[in-house]
Formats: C-alpha cells, sequence, structure tokens
C-alpha cells in the first residue's frame, strides 16, 4: 500500500493570503501546504480521502489518471470543495463513487445539487455514486475498511483504518472503544493543528497523547497550521517514530 500526502495543510492553506507570518514566508518547500487530502493506493485500487479546494492542482502535482472512488471525512469546505474536479475521472470512468455518512451525503447534495441532478442534468456535470457508511466496516476494493467516530468540536467525523494505515484528520476528541480499533497499525496519522489548545482540533500535546495510546510503529502529523512553527524545527523536538508530514510525501507499506 502506497500513501501519498496531497496536502497537509489547515482549511486556509499555507501561506495563508496576506499573511506576514514567519512560516508563511519561508522558502522551504515542506512549510508550503494545500488543504488536507491522502491518496491511498494498492493493487489496482485507487482511492482519496476527501478532495478540497486544492484537488485539482493536488491531482496533477502526483499525476494521478484514475480515481476510483473518494471517502470523505465530513463535510467542511475545506474537506469537500473540490468534488466538482472529479470531472475528469468522471468522462473517462463514469459515475464515480463516493462514500460519506448520511448527513454529509446531504450536505454535498445540497452544495453540489448539479451533479446528483438525475434529471435534465447539465452535460458537462460529473456523476457520482453515493455510497452511505455508518460507524461498521465496509468494503472498499478488496479491503474492509475501518470507521473511527471521532468529534471534530461537536461535529461527527470519521478517520479510516485501511488495514495496518489509520488516518485521522480534523478530531477534537475520540472515544476510548474508538481508539482500540486503531491498536496494531503501523502508520497512524493524526491531526496537529498548532501548540496552543484549540476548540475543535487536537493540538500537538493531545495528538501526542493519541499517539502514545495507539503506540503505532510510526505517527505522522497532518493539518497543520502556520502557527505549529517551521517544519523542521518542529520535527527536531518530535518523538523519534513520530514525523511531521508534507505535501506530496510517499510512504510505502511495503518497505517498512
Amino acid at each position: 500500500m502506497k500513501i501519498t500526502f496531497l496536502g497537509t495543510g489547515t482549511s486556509q492553506g499555507i501561506p495563508v493570503i496576506g499573511s506576514t507570518h514567519p512560516v508563511c514566508l519561508s522558502t522551504n518547500p515542506k512549510d508550503k501546504r494545500l488543504r488536507v487530502s491522502v491518496l491511498i493506493e494498492w493493487k489496482n485500487y485507487t482511492y482519496v480521502v476527501d478532495c478540497g479546494p486544492d484537488f485539482r492542482q493536488q491531482m496533477l502535482n502526483v499525476k494521478c489518471n484514475k480515481l476510483d472512488g473518494v471517502i470523505f471525512t465530513h463535510e467542511h469546505a475545506d474537506h469537500t470543495a473540490g468534488l466538482d474536479d472529479i470531472r475528469p475521472f468522471y468522462f473517462k470512468q463514469g459515475d464515480i463513487p463516493i462514500y460519506a455518512h448520511k448527513r454529509v451525503l446531504k450536505a454535498l447534495k445540497r452544495r453540489f445539487d448539479y451533479i446528483f441532478e438525475t434529471e435534465n442534468k447539465y452535460a458537462g456535470a460529473p456523476g457520482v455514486k453515493p455510497i452511505r457508511i455508518e460507524n461498521k466496516p465496509f468494503p472498499l476494493g478488496d479491503l474492509q475498511v475501518v470507521p473511527i467516530n471521532g468529534w471534530h468540536y461537536k461535529l461527527q467525523v470519521f478517520g479510516f483504518r485501511f488495514d495496518d494505515f489509520a488516518y485521522l484528520t480534523d478530531m477534537k476528541t475520540i472515544d476510548d472503544a474508538e481508539v482500540e480499533k486503531l491498536k496494531g497499525v503501523k502508520i497512524l496519522v493524526v491531526n496537529a493543528l498548532r501548540e496552543t489548545e484549540h476548540i475543535s482540533h487536537f493540538n500537538l500535546k493531545e495528538a501526542l497523547a493519541l499517539i502514545k495510546k495507539v503506540n503505532p510503529e510510526h505517527a505522522y502529523l497532518t493539518h497543520i497550521s502556520h502557527m505549529m512553527g517551521f517544519h523542521d524545527e518542529v520535527e527536531q523536538k518530535l518523538p523519534k517514530n513520530v514525523f511531521l508530514a508534507y505535501d506530496n510525501l510517499e510512504i510505502n507499506l511495503n518497505n517498512l
């Protein structure tokens, strides 16, 4: 299984428009972060988790020419606003499966009504195959994916476990029963917005506490704000098996 971090930034991305914060002015490519998303490939399967407003550029960056589906964590714009840009895949492949909680599917249908239209549909619009997921395993290719239920302040969000890999973003709290689902993973990706407290996201301390509970072989932090600091400086302070993810980072589980 190959994992590619398409974006590792928070909802505004880094650099933030108009910001003179030192991290936003950094020339280090690892300090430049598109909105958070991840590409997961195994055998002949290709899926993405979330497609935010940078989705088109992300697909071009990694030269992706096939998409078997999109799995959504929740409905916020930085995770869904790029849905229209599945069009090139739709034109080649037909309706693209999208997997989401029923609330998220409803929000997508409201925002992208022309995509979900069945009568008098605009010829240039993409098409989707909505698949409702709940907090129980569901098939994806030849895998059984395990949802990990969490809370983004008061909003329910899903993380996902794909065999030895688990991906969590935009979480602030997670029940112990859900943490148990993560035990035994080799790679854990978890959001860590910044060092200081935040109302709806793990800060660095909270993310590291979860990583310690799960005890993966390796952990990567994502959904990172410029307020976390410079990539190279922050990574030096992390435990030896924890790393800051960065855009276009690739991980191959077969090589671990």
